[in-house]
């Protein structure tokens, strides 16, 4: 992710600088207790090692690149491997009575806060836990002191990894936000340039058409059905929202025409973007069928309802209607449109349809799926 998109980036300077205070507060410890220890010499070369580091993982956190898991687990991998030297540089004294800080001191918390920042507040936690559980090892006894620093350590690692997770979460939400706002800006610019040009155009065929009569009528209710899409598609949403989710209702108003009604609730019906994408297509395949079987004056009707854990839908048409055993009988033959198309597909997302038909009567379809995550009836 690049920096200047990377929410976590101040919270990534901030461990940073937290490293380098650190540093400078143990090197301050080792100059103050250098004359004490049974090993002066190592706890200089552990300080090198420790501003060595400081800076490999200065320069690795502060570029994006480096704000990997991997990386943090090595940090943390070396900050522990430091802190097992201190038995090497403390008397037995120092090390069992506790005056005196491990070589590391506070150093240590800089990967506990690099953890967290990089992979949430369960890794962060995790980063303090062992930190915690290797001051008791190399302590070597259990104490209220240590306790405290665990209970510090767990909670630091915890509080900075939710609130850089919730900066990530924030940021993408107001990425999706202004993408959402900038698709409808420009839905509002083209809609403002179909209405000056196309939708013009078709409604002039319209009315010219059918004064004409004859095979321009024909036309005319082409240009007719192309004018209702359109108003529709201009006039309508179905932006996808942070969620994943889009309004049914919004598609299926765009399939509205002068023979065809849609009726869907006035709130909107949001489901996944591939369950409504499915159940779009089922019903144009229902369309399409009135349009090729049902007869050229046949209308057709659409009704969407939402019923929290499923939601029906109805094709209906008052076409010549399909005669018994017509659909078994197409099925046996091999012509899978209606078999394969919608039928398979309804099966596909969990849900169930029925038609009800008689000569003369038109056809109707009823489809019910199931929300995502809601319980499914046993069908009827």
């Amino acid at each position: 992710m690049p920096e200047a998109k990377d929410p976590t980036t101040p919270l990534w300077r901030a461990a940073v600088l937290l490293r380098v205070l650190t540093l400078v507060f143990a090197a301050g410890v080792v100059v103050v207790h250098v004359g004490e220890y049974a090993r002066p010499w190592l706890a200089l070369v552990a300080i090198g090692l420790m501003a060595v580091w400081t800076a490999a993982v200065t320069a690795g956190y502060l570029r994006p690149a480096g704000r990997r898991l991997g990386f943090t687990v090595a940090d943390l991998v070396v900050s522990c491997a430091t802190m097992c030297l201190s038995p090497l540089v403390l008397t037995p004294a120092q090390l069992a009575g506790g005056q005196v800080p491990l070589i590391t001191t506070v150093w240590v918390t800089g990967v506990v806060a690099a953890g967290a920042v990089c992979a949430g507040p369960a890794v962060g936690a995790g980063f303090g836990a062992v930190v915690a559980a290797f001051n008791y090892g190399v302590r070597g006894y259990v104490d209220t002191d240590l306790t405290r620093d665990l209970i510090l350590l767990v909670g630091v690692g915890f509080v900075l990894g939710l609130a850089a997770s919730t900066s990530r979460r924030s940021a993408e939400r107001l990425e999706q936000a202004l993408r959402a706002e900038a698709a409808t800006a420009e839905r509002e610019r083209l809609a403002r340039s179909i209405h000056d040009s196309v939708l013009q155009v078709l409604a002039r065929v319209r009315r010219r058409g059918a004064e004409l009569g004859g095979e321009a009528a024909e036309l005319a209710r082409l240009a007719g059905e192309q004018e209702i899409a359109l108003r529709a598609l201009v006039s309508t949403g179905s932006v996808v929202r942070e969620d994943g989710t889009v309004d049914l209702g919004a598609r299926l108003r765009l399939l509205a025409t002068d023979r065809v009604e849609v009726s869907v609730p006035a709130t909107a019906v949001r489901l996944p973007v591939a369950l409504a994408g499915e159940l779009e297509g089922i019903t144009r395949e229902a369309l399409t069928n009135v349009a090729n079987h049902a007869g050229p004056a046949a209308r057709a009707w659409v009704l969407l309802e939402d019923l929290g854990d499923e939601v029906v839908l109805s094709v209906r048409d008052d076409g010549v209607g399909i005669p018994p055993g017509r659909l078994d009988e197409a099925e046996r033959e091999g012509r899978m449109g209606v078999a394969l198309s919608m039928r398979g597909r309804v099966a596909g997302l969990g849900g169930t349809i029925a038609v009800e038909t008689a000569p003369g009567a038109g056809v109707e379809w009823e489809l019910r799926v199931p929300r995502p995550g809601a319980r499914v009836a046993v069908a009827r």
